[in-house]
């Protein structure tokens, strides 16, 4: 495996630059880049985490959110799917899985080493997926690991998604968890940019109705990561200290929003839904569990 170490995390926004400009030539083959980004060293920006803390609605406190430190691995993510070896174009990948294993709690005042990779693609019967992994140490102790599951569309012969199709059947999603939702939501319009604003992601489907319409979409949409942090800062306070959490994305919170939040204590930790507030439909499935 080649390792690449960088100084510093590089800008999103020039990363999303470099990835639309380099999507066209992508030509869809079937080879990941055998390639690990590491960032050596982060301290913790205590103003931009209140901000994040802020947007997503957890209280300040001396420890790190799970979901944070996705943000602060996803421009190690965006090195590896615009390094040239990188087979797919970044516009148009679908997130549709995100799993964290926070194996304890992160102080604030300490340094965090990142390292990313992509491996695992598997056919799907819309495509094929794959895996962003990245994992966090403090010293030499792991302490955290983020694993992102992308669609990539793409015609599939019948017998490549059989397996994918079986597979899809064998994972069961996290079901309704109450008729009477825990909490109504109020989705702001502004969300998308507020969120990018704090974590980098300034993909166009989330920013304004206009430039989501270029991409397919009839209106912006929420990040999944805010709805995913969004649930567990409504969790805030009864999560263990070692957890995983593991969240399927449904369909797209159309901006602005109402939506249901529904959660439910269970042997091994909670399991939480957002629907749509009217109409049911689902937007996420999630789980915790104490490891």
């Amino acid at each position: 495996m080649t390792v690449r170490e960088i100084a510093k995390a590089p800008g999103a926004l020039s990363l999303y630059a470099k990835a639309v400009l380099g999507g066209f030539n992508k030509k869809g083959s079937h080879t990941l880049p055998d390639l690990e980004v590491v960032l050596r060293d982060q301290s913790i920006d205590l103003a931009h985490l209140a901000e994040y803390n802020r947007t997503c609605g957890f209280t300040l406190r001396d420890t790190v959110p799970s979901t944070y430190l996705h943000v602060l691995s996803t421009p190690l993510q965006l090195v590896v799917m615009t390094d040239a070896a990188f087979p797919y174009a970044l516009l148009g990948l679908v997130h549709v899985r995100n799993t964290i294993d926070q194996l304890r709690p992160v102080n604030v005042r300490e340094q965090v080493t990142f390292r990313t990779r992509v491996g695992n693609l598997q056919p799907h019967d819309k495509g094929v997926t794959f895996d962003l992994i990245s994992e966090a140490f403090v010293g030499e102790e792991k302490v955290w690991v983020d694993i992102s599951t992308y669609l990539r569309r793409q015609a599939t012969p019948k017998a490549e998604a059989k397996p994918a199709e079986k597979s899809a059947k064998s994972e069961k999603p996290a079901r309704i968890v109450s008729s009477t939702p825990s909490s109504i939501w109020t989705v702001p319009g502004d969300i998308g940019r507020r969120y990018g604003a704090v974590s980098g992601d300034r993909n166009p489907i989330h920013l304004y109705a206009a430039t989501a319409k270029l991409l397919g979409f009839p209106q912006a949409i929420a990040h999944g990561m805010w709805s995913k942090a969004a649930c567990l800062a409504a969790l805030d306070g009864r999560l263990p200290n070692a957890y995983r959490v593991d969240v399927q994305f449904k369909l797209p919170i159309l901006l602005p929003a109402k939506v249901a939040f529904s959660s439910e204590a269970t042997s091994t930790g909670y399991q939480f839904t957002v629907n749509d507030a009217r109409k049911g439909k689902p937007h996420l499935a999630g789980t915790v569990t104490a490891l």
